[in-house]
């Protein structure tokens, strides 16, 4: 019963994904060519704003975006994000509050597994649908381990509201300075 329900969800989703127009594209950072990429895709759709979360300083990234003809105002640049779960939990409340429901999310293919399982809990958790755009590599896919990791510390976000980085920087003890020893004499 639980596998059917996983699947009609899983299958609403996909049709979902379908039929729904992006309103915007994302860019998860990391690579210069997801970028690159990403310019000349949005200058084939000029209606949309684009999202980097944390990718290339601003100044290389306006100029990426520039050289393309791509409008500074369209550019939304983040860098709030230390990591790909990051990449969603820091923006997925700022593009709902712009009543963004679907966006275009472009990685690298070797990728995008990783930040559909990510994406497909954080995006989906406010309604935002997502529609993959890959960038080719000619690298292998991320790990299962590696994904399946990052699929949890998404549900660890939506059920307390840290990523799992910031619960582990606040479990930490604090480093706390040892004097050093007098020599004995």
């Amino acid at each position: 019963m639980v596998m059917m329900a996983i699947g009609a969800i899983a299958g609403y989703r996909t049709i979902k994904g379908i039929i729904v127009q992006p309103e915007a594209i994302v860019v998860l950072g990391g690579e210069e060519r997801r970028e690159s990429f990403a310019a000349r895709f949005a200058h084939q759709h000029p209606e949309l704003p684009i999202w980097v979360s944390s990718g290339s300083p601003e100044g290389y990234a306006n100029l990426l975006f520039a050289k393309i003809g791509i409008e500074r105002d369209r550019v939304y640049l983040d860098y709030q994000a230390q990591d790909t779960v990051t990449n969603f939990t820091t923006l997925v409340d700022r593009l709902k509050a712009q009543d963004i429901d679907s966006v275009y999310l472009v990685t690298s293919d070797d990728h995008m597994r990783r930040a559909r399982i990510i994406g497909e809990i954080v995006f989906g958790s406010r309604g935002i649908v997502i529609k993959p755009v890959t960038v080719p590599t000619n690298r292998a896919p991320e790990s299962m381990g590696k994904c399946l990791r990052d699929g949890v510390r998404a549900l660890l976000w939506l059920t307390t509201g840290y990523t799992g980085a910031t619960l582990k920087s606040q479990l930490r003890p604090p480093i706390v300075p040892v004097p050093p020893q007098k020599a004995e004499q």
